[in-house]
Order: C-alpha cells, then sequence, then structure tokens
C-alpha cells in the first residue's frame, strides 16, 4: 500500500449514484476526481483507464446523480479502497455516514462508452490477470 499519510482530506469529496440520496451509508465509495465519481453514477461494471491516467471509457447504461460530500471529512472517517484496480488516492470506503449535496443529475456520454469488443477484451485481460495471480 502506497503512502498517503500526506493526503489532503481538505479537498472536495464527492460520490456518483443513480440513487437520489441526502446521506451516503458507511462501506461507500466516494473519491476526489469529480469524473470518476460522475462515471460512478452510472453504475459501470467496467472502468477502463489510459495507460499514462485518464478516462478511456466504462461500461454503464444509467443516468444518476452527482454528489459533493456536504461535511468535512478527515482520516478517520475514510479509508483507501483495498480492491481498487485504480491508482492509488483514486477510489476510497466511508467509515461512518456522511451527508450529501447533489450537484446534479448526470448522463451516458456516448464518448465514454465502452464498446461491446472492447468490454470483451477488458473482461478477458482481467480473467488472464487473474488466473495468472492463482
Amino acid at each position: 500500500m502506497p503512502d498517503l499519510s500526506n493526503w489532503d482530506y481538505d479537498l472536495p469529496w464527492y460520490h456518483g449514484s443513480p440513487l437520489e440520496l441526502t446521506v451516503l451509508r458507511e462501506g461507500s465509495t466516494i473519491t476526489q476526481n469529480r469524473d470518476l465519481a460522475g462515471v460512478f453514477s452510472h453504475k459501470p461494471s467496467i472502468v477502463a483507464f489510459r495507460e499514462h491516467g485518464g478516462l478511456l471509457g466504462h461500461s454503464g447504461e444509467e443516468p444518476g446523480f452527482l454528489y459533493c460530500v456536504a461535511a468535512p471529512v478527515t482520516s478517520a472517517d475514510i479509508h483507501p479502497h483495498p480492491t481498487s484496480s485504480m491508482e492509488p488516492g483514486e477510489e476510497w470506503l466511508t467509515d461512518r455516514e456522511l451527508r450529501l449535496e447533489l450537484i446534479g443529475p448526470t448522463v451516458v456520454c456516448e464518448e465514454e462508452r465502452l464498446l461491446p469488443d472492447e468490454i470483451r477484451r477488458l473482461q478477458e485481460q482481467w480473467e488472464q490477470r487473474k488466473a495468472e495471480q492463482a
């Protein structure tokens, strides 16, 4: 696990969901990456990034909502997602309920949508990596 001890918890935190919410439950995912939270609002099973950062695409289909955490967040409130496939610090889990403020609705952008053959290729790569680690 990389050293995240100097993380800036004062920056805004976001959550994306297809549900209308006012409170985020303990164990939910938050991020300081607003675009990533928007992607999560579409409930994708796959989120793919380019080799040097930046969103490649996702498999989400649902419209959703983008939220900002409406209370201060400290290191006691969250921890890095232990099984995230993203870069360290991109995905965190909440250790308590957090109040949310609605930023607005989200819609799936066509340029973000992965094509069926891209999804199939990414799933095959994931299965291959999983088999190699076993």
